[in-house]
């Protein structure tokens, strides 16, 4: 897909996910995203970049730990994202979070302006990874901190069959590299290619945990990457595709619940000084 439309389907996809997004995946999502933020030791005062912040999940969290002496910004290229993250600060009294909607492959913002940027499962959706990392880089100070998380081996992800599941009923193309990120050192290569230093990996093996077939199937198509997808669908084909996910998850079942096993990928690294 050419990377312009790539773009316009993340944005439009993710602001249709964003009201389901926090109920869905919020606790799915935590343990990643607790060790990023334990990773990326943040300090008071600091100011921190996150991109594809989402509804504020680690945008949030990172505020606390800079607390109100420092600044955290929350960038996402969906607009119903970005006023959730600013509708979660505001509620919570953060004076010190802002958020825009902003392309994480062309940042509009000036060079060596924070002290660390964060990207928890942002960085597999993007056309062109590799500006994206170059991009962080630039706009960090020297010997600042990079802290990425993305879903791992494809292998070791039970719900990976969503993709092609959905892919059989619509031309959506969404995620075409999703896995390609998790893949062996290929995220630490690419932060190596981007002049990123003392880059360092870890893997964590989760459960996906669901009360129920209803809940999985609007975890994958409701709140997830195929929003967009399923939006165009018809009933008979949102019958066809969750028949066909419940199948392929059907091996971790246990009566009404699912515990599907996934594998997330933590990369810290630092800009050279």
């Amino acid at each position: 897909m050419e990377p312009r439309l790539q773009r316009r389907v993340q944005r439009y996809g993710w602001d249709l996910a964003a009201n389901d997004y926090e109920s869905l995946w919020q606790a799915q999502l935590a343990p990643a995203q607790a060790e990023l933020l334990a990773q990326a030791a943040l300090a008071p005062g600091e100011r921190v970049l996150d991109v594809a912040c989402g509804t504020g999940l680690v945008t949030l969290p990172a505020a606390r730990a800079v607390g109100p002496d420092g600044h955290v910004l929350g960038v996402d290229i969906a607009e119903r994202m970005v006023q959730a993250t600013q509708r979660g600060a505001s509620t919570q009294q953060m004076h010190q979070v802002s958020a825009a909607r902003m392309d994480a492959e062309q940042l509009n913002l000036p060079d060596a302006d924070f002290d660390v940027a964060l990207c928890a499962f942002g960085l597999m959706y993007l056309p062109e990874p590799e500006q994206a990392l170059r991009e962080l880089r630039r706009v960090l100070r020297p010997g600042g901190r990079l802290g990425l998380a993305v879903w791992g081996e494809r292998a070791r992800c039970g719900w990976s069959a969503l993709f092609s599941i959905v892919d059989a009923e619509v031309a959506s193309e969404v995620c075409p590299l999703f896995f390609r990120l998790g893949q062996g050192d290929a995220l630490a290569w690419l932060c190596e290619q981007a002049g990123f230093t003392q880059v360092r990996t870890l893997r964590m093996g989760i459960n996906l945990h669901y009360a129920n077939g209803d809940q999985a199937c609007r975890a994958a198509f409701v709140g997830g990457p195929v929003a967009l997808a399923w939006s165009r669908m018809d009933a008979a084909a949102r019958e066809r595709v969750c028949a066909a996910y419940l199948q392929a998850i059907e091996p971790w079942r246990d009566g009404d619940t699912y515990a599907v096993p996934a594998e997330f990928l933590i990369s810290t690294a630092t800009s050279p000084s």
